[in-house]
């Protein structure tokens, strides 16, 4: 019997076209090995299979913990073609040779995130069996082939039919396929460990290891520069609506700088509960608005900089209608890409009216994403990786009056505005914004980013905003070191400031505030964007 028969082990519990694969591996000569749910499937199909107690004399255990562990599978598995030793060890203990074994694994995250989830239910979901055996194949990939992604079942079986078997190419190209998904499997099942630690009194967030798991989406053509190589990868722990799984409906190939600057603008924006739009030149939103729909809203941020927004990305938390759609195209202001949570058909078709229409990259998220998503902020150093917590949304906070003159509802409301665009301005960053019309609408009119000196990145937001400044109130990302910077914003024309403070000078500051009649606040909290 040794050697005339074929064998390939399924045990799946994603059971996407594996009966289809089953059947196709029956019609190639293969005997098929099976386990629980698998087997029962592919049996219920009237195709021939053999459980693997049967096949191995030993019934699964202990609640299906133990069933696949055992020499017969294992050592079909590992056996090596040509080894005289393993060949012996086989023969005298009935081990038969087994080519293809095709595993995925227990779903993990899924049960992780199931609402009441229990921590039993959790920890019964960490498999262990599977990998064993998807390790064993990819090891083994000399001669076994191992599958773990049923798209790939349709190649398989092409090369099966073929006569000559799976080739070595496709053999290690699965191996290494393999390897990565047991990886991404235990980075998830780490860190939901390190969640757990985490979680009790005192604990740091950060674990002694650190690991990460990404699928890849698709190379892109460069990265910065054209020299550079780049991809985009997806983040699986994340479910909801993201960038990363945006589908584009039209425009020309997305590029790395296309990708860090949507990101960017959808940062910002989902800070915002009200309409709001943002527009992002080179990673700094130059134009930013809430108002009360889309259209009103994209209006003010283009006005913001209307200079700086030509070749811009253009992100709306709220779905991009017809109205929007027409305002971008008569305008006529040319954007590079837009992202919206939805963007429906007859929005698109307007876009595709403007001269730049056809290559305008337009995503639609399929809805709203958690504005927490990244969780962690990762900065490659030589030699390592800085790690931190995201600065995430959060509730302003509480304001401490530092000036005789109170600030103004108008100018709390224009305050609390500026202060969320200042967060996502490179550092040294200012702000000014200010209400429009009869303050349903407010938006930013001068923008300093990424400056050396705080009283450099006043200046430049005061250049940007001309007489729009007059009125307008001033958000600081760090406190001020000097007066300087607050008495350019004063000369011309804020009227009202809220700053982190901290600093020694605070009182010279603050003191030049009241010399002016201008309202200052301070937040105790600063966002520096480096």
């Amino acid at each position: 019997m040794q050697g005339l028969t074929r064998f390939a082990l399924i045990s799946v519990t994603d059971k996407s076209g594996v009966v289809e694969f089953a059947n196709g591996l029956v019609e190639a000569g293969f005997t098929v090995l099976s386990t629980g749910g698998t087997y029962r499937a592919i049996r219920d199909a009237g195709i021939a299979a053999t459980e693997v107690a049967d096949y191995t004399g030993f019934p699964e255990i202990m609640d299906g913990r133990v069933k696949t562990l055992h020499p017969k599978i294992h050592g079909g598995i590992l056996s090596r073609a040509g080894n005289s030793s393993d060949a012996g060890a086989m023969k005298e203990h009935g081990i038969e040779s087994i080519d293809v074994v095709a595993v995925n694994l227990y779903r993990f995250r899924e049960t992780v995130q199931k609402p009441g989830a229990t921590r039993e239910e959790i920890v019964e979901n960490i498999d262990i069996g599977g990998p064993s055996m998807i390790r064993a194949a990819a090891k083994n990939h000399e001669r076994v082939t191992v599958v773990v992604d049923p798209t790939d079942y349709a190649a398989v079986l092409a090369e099966l039919g073929g006569g000559d078997g799976v080739s070595e190419e496709k053999r290690r190209e699965l191996a290494g396929k393999a390897y990565a998904h047991t990886a991404a499997y235990d980075v998830a099942v780490a860190g939901w460990f390190d969640a757990e630690r985490a979680a009790a009194e005192r604990a740091s967030r950060f674990g002694q290891s650190l690991a990460f798991a990404f699928e890849k989406i698709a190379d892109l053509r460069y990265g910065e520069n054209p020299h550079q190589d780049a991809a985009v990868y997806s983040n699986p722990e994340v479910k909801g609506p993201s960038l990363a799984k945006a589908e584009q409906l039209s425009g020309k190939e997305l590029s790395y700088n296309n990708l860090a600057d949507l990101d960017a603008a959808l940062g910002l924006v989902l800070e915002f509960d009200d309409p709001a739009c943002v527009i992002v030149k080179h990673n700094n939103p130059c134009g930013t608005a809430i108002a009360g729909d889309a259209k009103a809203a994209f209006r003010a941020a283009l006005d913001a900089d209307s200079l700086s927004a030509f070749g811009g990305i253009v992100a709306l938390n709220r779905p991009l209608d017809s109205e929007c759609a027409r305002e971008m195209v008569d305008h006529g202001v040319f954007v590079e890409a837009i992202v919206a949570p939805e963007v429906p058909a007859d929005a698109l078709a307007i876009l595709g009216e403007a001269k730049w229409g056809k290559n305008v990259r337009v995503l639609a998220m399929r809805g709203t994403p958690d504005a927490e998503t990244h969780g962690l902020a990762l900065r490659p150093i030589s030699g390592g990786l800085l790690v931190q917590s995201a600065d995430g949304r959060a509730p302003l906070p509480e304001l401490e009056p530092k000036t005789a003159r109170q600030p103004s509802d108008a100018e709390l409301r224009a305050m609390a505005f500026a202060w969320n665009v200042c967060k996502h301005v490179k550092s040294n960053a200012i702000v000014l914004a200010r209400p429009v019309g009869d303050g349903s609408v407010c938006a930013t009119v001068g923008v300093g980013a990424g400056q050396m000196s705080r009283v450099d990145a006043a200046k430049i937001a005061v250049e940007k905003a001309g007489d729009d400044a007059r009125g307008a109130v001033l958000a600081s990302d760090a406190f001020f070191p000097f007066a300087d910077g607050i008495e350019a914003a004063i000369q011309a024309g804020v009227t009202a400031v809220i700053q982190p403070g901290g600093s020694k000078r605070d009182e010279e500051v603050i003191a030049a505030a009241d010399a002016a009649n201008v309202a200052m606040v301070f937040t105790g909290r600063r966002h520096f964007r480096h």
